[in-house]
Formats: structure tokens, C-alpha cells, sequence
């Protein structure tokens, strides 16, 4: 029978386990016990704890119910894999959403809270419908379940909860209680990074210029901006290959010590990208591979970890302070977030080399190994394609949205402002978020671009621009001076007052003072955006 949630978190009335010898259920318990599988649940006084102990037999996932009412007319609001791709919002009850790690319902007097802390050792989402809400934890390596050889593994920690008033400010509070360890940066961190007018079409003395624009728009500032080297600088940037080796640039980034140097002495801090996960170093032995792709590496290897962690100490030797990890989401897995919500995996007939440790686990040793081989120089880790859920704690920075641009509005309208609204309570919770650059190139009119820089700089986020130089005229300059004089100190937070109603919210606003932004050309929104953004990129030949 269905009961009202009351923020209670209890025993879920049925358990669902699915093995290597078949697909269990129990009523509601502390224990589901079936040949070597045992999973346990213990109560404390504000979460659940689930754990699972194993021999040799694969766990593939679990599935807790609870029968419970949540009201009717809620509306839902759930969490995302890795990034936003323009797909956060509130609705109703639809059964088949996949709301990873959290969820919330706001019935308009009180707001039901539902997540896992964060760094669980497994994969987990909800879905909620009229009859109650249901947690999938997923426990496999890869594409075939762990087998935990006797190993007891404390797959996630439930919290359930109950606020009353404002769904915004409720939802920062869960946030910093599903994360009581959170990783922040010990300075506003801002700049420049050259991707949105260069798309990888770059070199030495063009990141100079770069360096020396971003110094004259935060001349003044006692916080020195951040000027990041995005992807273009490695050995063998060709085509569409963009991966490493990573310890050498290119014939047009000979000497990328010398590079930071000279960065430094136009009063900006180096910053640069890397892939860690593609690799083509001849070194690199075949027995380190992904045996779902050969292309990438497989970081449950102890030896390729080591590898990584080399990878990020010769950037820091070369003198970069702030370190960006791109893509290890799409490599270990093959798909984007929003496609891990849409596509049939049950025929993903693939393992990681550690068939004895879960997705999850793997995963988190790849962020702890790129965040403690950053950690002597103290650099800035910001993750971009990866699972803050799983990061948070091991990275400075998460870039939250897919890409914006700097070519189409669209593009920066539909990613930035709704991945700026949306996880923005993950802000100073789980580490400070990057809803992504401002594209400065000429072709987007620069009344959208302002406001898109001064909806950053107000949210009290990050706030990179992507400026190529002699775009801006000395109005427009002198207005994202001001900009940058505010993101330098990070001190407002204006927040989305209209999020509820609209995925692009319009409305921000903080103490009683309010800012109507208009994000829509007067064609309205444009359809293809993301097929004209990847058509207009230009790579290296």
C-alpha cells in the first residue's frame, strides 16, 4: 500500500537483484541472500546504506522500490549523467525518465528530496510514477557484471528528504548533504580559453596574442585570470584525431615550457586541455587497451594509471597551473550522457581488464589519479565529459553543459543558460561549475554575448571568454572589462527565479534585485544548431 512521503528514509519494499545466475526479487528487508550473493541494507538515522558481497557469481544491477505517494501535480526535477545537453528541466510524472543520481518533487508547499551521496561504487539513477519511486544501481564493469571475488562493496548511500518552501534553495542544501567533502578551488577562478574562434586552429604566438588581450581586459584585477591552451597544442593533432601522446607539442607549439613562461610574464596563469584516455604513443603497449576500443586506454590498469600520472606531471612541469581533462566519459564508454538514457546496452558484451572492480570504481581512480598527480603544485583541476557525481571531491572545476559556441547563439542559448540554471546548486556543494565559454568571434551580435557574460559573471561562476582578438570595439571591450571585474571576485549569486517554467530561464535575480535577459533571436529558436556547430569546426590539417 502506498504511504506519504514524509522524508523518512526506510527500508524500500522490494529489492530486485540481477546476477550472472538470474534476476532475484524480495519483499522488502534487510537482506537478499541467493547462493554466494548477500546484499544488505542498514538504517541509520538519515540514510540507507547498501552494500553487496559476492564470490565469483556477476552482479549486473540492484533495484530498490518504495511504494510511496508523492502527491499528485509534482513537478520533477532529476540530476544528469555527466553534462547537460539542454535537457534539464521540470516536469511531471513521466515512469520512464532516467533521473541519474537524484531527483526532486516540488508539490509547491514542500519540496521531496531522493539521491545517493556522491562517489558511490555503482552507476545509479531513479525514476519516479504515481505509485512510487524506484532506485536502479548498476554494478558492472563495463558492459558484464562485477565479479567481487568474496569482496564487499558499499555500493551507495541513500539519503531521503523533506524542505519546505523555495525548490532552488532546497536543492543546494541537498546538494552540500549528498556531498560532505566537496574539493574548492582557494580562488575565483576565470579567463580566457581560445577554442570558440580557434576550434583547434592555433599556435604558440597566437596563444601569446590571446594572453596579452586577456591581460588588458583584467588590467587592474589582484586576481590574474586564467588563460587555458585548449586542444591544437599536441603532437599529433591531425584531422579528427585529437588525442595524445601529450609530453610534446607540435611544429607549431615547438617549446611549451617556454610557452607558460612567457604566458606568466603577460601577467596570466597557463592554463592547457588534455584527453588522457587517447593515446597513439608507440610505447603505449597493445595489453593496455580498452577492450571495448583499442583506440583507448583502460584505467583500471595500475600501469596506465601511472602513465596518466605522468602525462599531468610533465604539464605541471612545463609550468601550467590549471589542468583541463576532456573526454574520459565517451572513451571508457563509447556514448554521451544523454545517450546512456536512450540506448539498449544489454548487448554491451565487454569488461574492464578489473573485471573485480565496477564502473563507478574505475572511474573515481582515474579523477584521484589525475587530482593527486596535480597536487603537488597545486594545480586547478577542472573535469569537462566527466561524472561530477563521481568527480566531486577530485576536481576544482566541472564543466556542466555540453559545448557552447562561438558561431551560432543557438548553440550558447540552448547548453550554456540551461546548464547555468540547472546545476547551479552544485556550485560551492560540489566544486565551483563552468557552464563554458562566452565565443567571441564576430559572429554572434554581442548583445546576446553580453548577456550571456554578465548572466556568468552575476551567478558568481566561473566565467571564461573565448576573445579572438580585434573582435571587440572599445565600447564593447571596456563592457567585458566591467564583466571580468566582477568574475574575478565571484561575490554575487544570482539564481534562476523562472527555472520551473521554462528551460531557458530568463528571470535571475538575488535579494530582491531582478534581471529580465533576452536569450531568443527574433526568428526564434533554431532547430539544427548542433548540426551547424559541428559543421563549422575547424581542425588542424
Amino acid at each position: 500500500m502506498n504511504t506519504a512521503f514524509r522524508g523518512q528514509c526506510r527500508l524500500p519494499d522490494s529489492i530486485t537483484a540481477v546476477t550472472g545466475k538470474g534476476s532475484f526479487t524480495s519483499p522488502g528487508s534487510h537482506k537478499l541472500v541467493c547462493e554466494d550473493f548477500c546484499l544488505s541494507l542498514q538504517e541509520k538515522a538519515d540514510r540507507l546504506t547498501v552494500s553487496v558481497t559476492a564470490g565469483d557469481t556477476p552482479l549486473s544491477r540492484l533495484v530498490l522500490r518504495w511504494s510511496l505517494t508523492l502527491g499528485q501535480g509534482c513537478r520533477i526535477l532529476g540530476g544528469a549523467w555527466e553534462r547537460g545537453y539542454g535537457d534539464l528541466e521540470w516536469r511531471g510524472f513521466v515512469p520512464e525518465r532516467v533521473m541519474p543520481w537524484y531527483f526532486l518533487a516540488d508539490s509547491g508547499d514542500e519540496v521531496f528530496a531522493f539521491g545517493v551521496m556522491t562517489q558511490p561504487k555503482a552507476m545509479c539513477f531513479w525514476t519516479a510514477d504515481s505509485q512510487g519511486v524506484s532506485l536502479h544501481l548498476d554494478l558492472r564493469s563495463g558492459g558484464e557484471g562485477v565479479v567481487l571475488q568474496g569482496r564487499r562493496l558499499t555500493a551507495a548511500q541513500v539519503l531521503f528528504r523533506l524542505y519546505e518552501g523555495d525548490a532552488f534553495a532546497a536543492l543546494e542544501r541537498f546538494c552540500s548533504e549528498l556531498c560532505p567533502s566537496p574539493l574548492m578551488p582557494d580562488h575565483p577562478v576565470y579567463g580566457s580559453n581560445n577554442w570558440y574562434y580557434a576550434y583547434g586552429d592555433s599556435s604558440h604566438e597566437e596563444i601569446l596574442q590571446d594572453a596579452s588581450l586577456l591581460a588588458s581586459l583584467t588590467w587592474g584585477l589582484e586576481n590574474r585570470p586564467y588563460m587555458v591552451n585548449d586542444d591544437g597544442w599536441q603532437a599529433q593533432r591531425t584531422g579528427d584525431f585529437n588525442g595524445g601522446p601529450w609530453r610534446q607539442g607540435n611544429s607549431r607549439f615547438p617549446n611549451m615550457a617556454a610557452l607558460a613562461a612567457e604566458m606568466e610574464a603577460r601577467s596570466v596563469r597557463p592554463g592547457i586541455w588534455m584527453r588522457p584516455l587517447w593515446n597513439r604513443d608507440p610505447e603505449i603497449p597493445a595489453e593496455w587497451r580498452l577492450q571495448r576500443d583499442p583506440e583507448y586506454l583502460d584505467p583500471s590498469l595500475p600501469a596506465v594509471l601511472d602513465w596518466i600520472s605522468e602525462d599531468i606531471r610533465t604539464l605541471h612541469d612545463w609550468g601550467y597551473r590549471l589542468i583541463k581533462h576532456d573526454f574520459s566519459t565517451f572513451d571508457l564508454f563509447g556514448k554521451w550522457g544523454f545517450e546512456a538514457n536512450l540506448r539498449d546496452n544489454s548487448m554491451e558484451k565487454w569488461h574492464f581488464y578489473d573485471q573485480t572492480k565496477t564502473s563507478a570504481e574505475i572511474v573515481k581512480m582515474l579523477y584521484q589519479e589525475i587530482y593527486d598527480a596535480s597536487r603537488s603544485n597545486n594545480a586547478v583541476i577542472i573535469g569537462c565529459n566527466t561524472i561530477g557525481h563521481l568527480g566531486a571531491g577530485l576536481m576544482h572545476l566541472n564543466r556542466t553543459g555540453d559545448d557552447t559556441s562561438g558561431r551560432i547563439w543557438e548553440r550558447t542559448r540552448r547548453m550554456g543558460v540551461n546548464t547555468l540554471a540547472f546545476r547551479l546548486p552544485q556550485h560551492n556543494t560540489f566544486y565551483h561549475i563552468d557552464a563554458d565559454c562566452v565565443g567571441i568571434f564576430g559572429m554572434i551580435p554581442w548583445e546576446k554575448n553580453r548577456q550571456w557574460a554578465d548572466v556568468l559573471a552575476k551567478s558568481g561562476t566561473p566565467l571564461f571568454v573565448s576573445a579572438k582578438p580585434g573582435v571587440l570595439n572599445p565600447e564593447e571591450f571596456e563592457e567585458l572589462h566591467q564583466i571580468m571585474l566582477r568574475a574575478s571576485e565571484q561575490k554575487e549569486h544570482f539564481v534562476p527565479l523562472d527555472w520551473e517554467e521554462i528551460d531557458c530561464p530568463e528571470v535571475w535575480g538575488e535579494n530582491g534585485e531582478t534581471i529580465t535577459y533576452d536569450w531568443f533571436d527574433n526568428e526564434g529558436p533554431t532547430m539544427d544548431a548542433t548540426v551547424e556547430y559541428y559543421n563549422a569546426k575547424v581542425v588542424v590539417p
